[in-house]
């Protein structure tokens, strides 16, 4: 006697394909993914970012730029008045009697604008390719909507109040494009955040052996393993100083950095964009790096043992 049982799992139909060949059109993430590998755009980026380069320096005016004295890069702060400015601007069209504050903030706009691009362009210059081939879209998508805020204000001007909104409404559908490409690249691309290694989570565990003091080469830079964290270590005499090796502002290797000085305080220098950090505690001396440098207290033990813990800046 055969019996029937019911279907748990109903069989697949065939998807219906209402037109075939298709091109999707990518996602935002796809598309600000395609314009990091877009190779085309690394002659304009490495021309401008020369321009920049040699405009800005390496001395106070670049360390101001990035953010060295606020410990963060002052970019992204920057740019909330100009995205605040246009975006109430424009919300003000469409309030009746508001033309005259909608034309107020456009101006404060377009004047706000000018140090936060300053800025931008600063830590610009000094990112690794994928990261400028984002940020040179995410600036021109940002000096598009000047140009177009800049029309609006000059159409209003001249009377034409209804162009002038259109132009206002194009630049900030503009600046919202900018703005995603712009925090693309501070997030998945990681630009402006410290890619130092985190070592607070060593610190309840006290002092721990590294090395014996003479294998250390006086005087020099050398690289030592902590477990998996890789440290940048420098002998002056019976001192030893120490630092994370992985450079915060990208990644760079500071035991293959310069030794220097700063103030009177010995100094290393990351070989990649130049990031100067003081051996003693990590603090920043000059950018692109805002961000501290981890450091390490050192220590000498019986039988010549440097024993090392994360050190507590201000403690």
């Amino acid at each position: 006697m055969s019996r029937t049982f019911p279907r748990l799992f109903p069989r697949a139909r065939p998807a219906r394909h209402s037109g075939a060949g298709r091109r999707r059109v990518p996602g935002p993430a796809e598309a600000a993914h395609r314009v990091a590998h877009a190779q085309r755009l690394d002659p304009a980026a490495r021309t401008l970012a020369g321009v920049v380069q040699r405009r800005v320096g390496t001395g106070t005016r670049a360390d101001v730029l990035h953010g060295v004295w606020l410990g963060q890069p002052v970019h992204p702060a920057l740019t909330g008045l100009p995205m605040g400015f246009w975006t109430s601007a424009t919300v003000l069209d469409f309030v009746p009697g508001s033309a005259r504050a909608a034309r107020a903030l456009i101006a404060l706009g377009l004047a706000g604008s000018v140090p936060a691009a300053a800025a931008g362009l600063a830590d610009w210059s000094a990112l690794h390719r994928e990261q400028q081939r984002v940020g040179l879209a995410h600036g021109a998508a940002n000096a598009g909507a000047w140009a177009l805020f800049a029309g609006s204000l000059l159409a209003r001007a001249t009377g034409r109040e209804a162009g002038g909104r259109a132009l206002a409404l194009g630049g900030l559908a503009t600046l919202t494009a900018g703005a995603y490409l712009g925090r693309h690249l501070a997030f998945p691309l990681g630009a402006g955040a410290s890619h130092a290694e985190s070592v607070s989570h060593l610190a309840p565990l006290g002092w721990h052996d590294l090395c014996r003091i003479y294998d250390l080469p006086d005087g020099r830079v050398t690289r030592r393993q902590l477990g998996y964290l890789s440290l940048a270590v420098v002998r002056q005499g019976s001192d030893v100083l120490v630092l994370a090796d992985r450079c915060a502002h990208l990644g760079g290797p500071l035991h293959q950095g310069t030794l220097g000085e700063a103030g009177g305080a010995p100094c290393l220098t990351c070989p990649w964009h130049g990031s100067t950090y003081r051996l003693t505690d990590g603090a920043v001396v000059h950018g692109p790096a805002t961000a501290r440098q981890p450091a390490f207290d050192s220590r000498i033990a019986e039988g010549g043992i440097v024993q090392v813990r994360p050190a507590h800046p201000g403690a």
